[in-house]
């Protein structure tokens, strides 16, 4: 994995993240819970974290990489179970199972 296409995983999965934020709070009820809007913002956060530790070449972006991964992975899986076919879930979802996987081949 090019660390430059990890990069952009990460700065347009951070992108999505906060996108979705928003359309789940239009959206009301779970989609609108503290604690998916506070996944959407750990999601966010921890993708422009670790693009902004590959940017700089830090000796521990590695780690970042490993812990965006996860993060990743459990936002997907939220936006899946409440998608219900809304075009903005699968999106997130889709996005966040990318970053997932190039960062968990950066943290390799």
């Amino acid at each position: 994995m090019d660390m430059q296409q990890c990069i952009r995983n990460c700065l347009d999965c951070h992108r999505t993240c906060l996108e979705t934020s928003m359309h789940c709070l239009g959206m009301g009820g779970d989609h609108a819970s503290a604690d998916h809007q506070r996944l959407l913002a750990d999601c966010a956060q921890i993708c422009l974290t670790s693009a902004d530790f590959m940017i700089r070449g830090s000796n521990f972006h590695g780690r970042t990489c490993g812990v965006c991964a996860e993060v990743c992975e459990a936002c997907a899986a939220e936006c899946e179970s409440l998608g219900g076919g809304d075009q903005q879930m699968t999106r997130c979802a889709r996005m966040c199972r990318d970053c997932a996987e190039s960062c968990r081949q950066m943290a390799a």
